[in-house]
């Protein structure tokens, strides 16, 4: 029955995957057909997280006596998909057609298509067993929303990291201005002794410290889920065995303990919007850092940031039956292969570039980047192949956002590519989404914040006690 769900062919196509098919497109066309048929009923989605926040989102679908119905299936399981992995949640209420709640129950569940989604949202992130309740929709308990004031403190002397699975970067920031920075490569997903990030980690720290008269405070963010400083899910400790994972998941409150200054450390994803925010000296924005994974962080209209995971790596923008295939929840089209290195890699071959194998991530992708520099034809088509990718993306985040600004940043935006990434995605915005042009600037940062823009706004997380 999912073969009724219709895909669109973008007029905007990547010069390098001809088959990509934008979520956003097919949301859409499904939401018009709907509209068009006069009778479409409610599906109203509700996703409880373990603080008993709620979140809601209300759309309409085809009842389940018209010819069309089937299509039903698959526009809701994407749907919620992108919502469990932008706003979190350990139970699902479906509130709609029978066949629908009936259908997500299959798809999430311990040996279901969605298994992973099941195990990670249920007993991973939330301590909780994953459940799907099919309900009606006045049965989706009222929304609940909980929200809250993010750094922008600038007092005292500071550290701030960043940690990304190809490089670490740290700033020192003495009374609001940053006086050093520095970035690192570094390879933390192949490591399995735990130690050895703690050991970088605290190098970097230190060469940081070494600039500033003493530290009152550090804020940092990475990859990852993390709850009261503690780590909950983080690609890089992928490769720490779980039988050693507790040294992983205190790591932050011993660097904490070790220097003696409140310490905070946060979503990376969290931290690209306040770094967006803080520079625009504007709100209702979504930062998308394009590093080794994609990082999602969103600043409300009200300046603060939500309960939501935002972890929008492992939401699907391409609905392709032929998109790549994401290695680590086994799901197709998922953000991290379109805005991030792995896309950059993804396509190099088609470009006509061999990258060798014994290289780190790292220098891989400065040689794709050299070879854009240089003028290398196929290069050009990968960032170009990119700036569609965001477009469309873009133009999909809006419709689970409210959003003025989006800051993209990170490794891949570096040197022209940030560049030609902005130009495409503006040019898909202002002839396939012109409303949303006209309401949404689309920001690269200049070179130094690109870089280690997120390190310098971390280290504003953490509040300095009053002495």
């Amino acid at each position: 029955m999912n073969e009724a769900f219709k895909l669109v062919k973008p007029r905007y196509v990547p010069p390098l995957d001809t088959e990509f098919r934008p979520a956003v497109l097919a949301n859409h066309a499904f939401l018009n057909e709907v509209a068009a048929s006069g009778g479409g009923k409610p599906l109203v989605l509700g996703l409880e997280r373990a603080d008993s926040s709620v979140s809601r989102y209300e759309t309409m679908v085809f009842p389940e006596t018209h010819p069309r119905a089937g299509a039903n299936l698959r526009y809701a399981e994407r749907l919620i998909k992108f919502l469990l992995w932008q706003r979190g949640g350990w139970k699902v209420y479906v509130g709609g057609p029978r066949s629908i709640g009936k259908h997500i129950t299959e798809c999430y569940a311990p040996n279901g298509e969605r298994k992973f989604d099941f195990h990670f949202m249920g007993e991973d992130v939330y301590e909780k067993s994953f459940t799907v309740t099919s309900c009606a929709p006045s049965e989706v308990p009222p929304e609940h929303e909980t929200t809250q004031a993010l750094g922008r403190r600038m007092d005292g002397y500071r550290l701030g990291f960043d940690l990304g699975a190809s490089d670490r970067k740290v700033s020192a920031v003495a009374k609001g201005e940053a006086i050093f920075s520095e970035e690192v490569v570094w390879e933390p997903r192949k490591q399995t002794d735990p130690e050895y990030h703690y050991r970088e980690i605290m190098a970097m720290l230190k060469a940081a410290a070494a600039k500033l008269p003493h530290v009152d405070a550090i804020g940092g963010s990475a990859a990852g889920v993390y709850i009261n400083n503690r780590v909950k899910i983080a690609s890089l400790f992928r490769g720490v065995p779980k039988d050693r994972f507790h040294e992983a998941k205190n790591l932050f409150l011993r660097i904490r303990d070790e220097f003696g200054v409140p310490l905070e450390i946060v979503n990376d994803g969290e931290v690209t919007a306040l770094a967006g925010s803080m520079s625009l000296e504007d709100n209702g924005v979504l930062g998308i850092a394009l590093g080794s994974s994609e990082a999602g962080g969103y600043v409300t209209l009200d300046g603060n940031i939500t309960g939501w995971l935002n972890e929008l790596a492992f939401a699907p923008v391409d609905f392709s039956p032929d998109a790549p295939t994401d290695e680590w929840s086994g799901d197709r089209g998922v953000g991290a292969l379109y805005f991030s290195q792995q896309c950059v890699f993804r396509l190099a071959p088609k470009a006509g570039i061999e990258v060798p194998a014994n290289i780190t991530d790292a220098e891989k992708l400065k040689l794709i980047q050299d070879k854009l520099e240089a003028g290398h034809v196929g290069a050009r088509q990968i960032w170009r192949s990119m700036g569609c990718y965001m477009g469309y993306g873009i133009a999909h985040y809006a419709d689970f956002y409210e959003l003025k600004h989006v800051l993209i940043l990170g490794r891949c935006t570096s040197g022209r590519g940030g560049q030609l990434i902005l130009d495409v995605a503006n040019e898909v915005l202002e002839n396939e989404f012109p409303d949303l042009a006209r309401r949404i600037i689309v920001h690269l940062p200049d070179e130094k914040v690109r870089r280690v823009g997120q390190s310098i706004a971390a280290a504003s997380l953490p509040a300095i006690p009053q002495r």
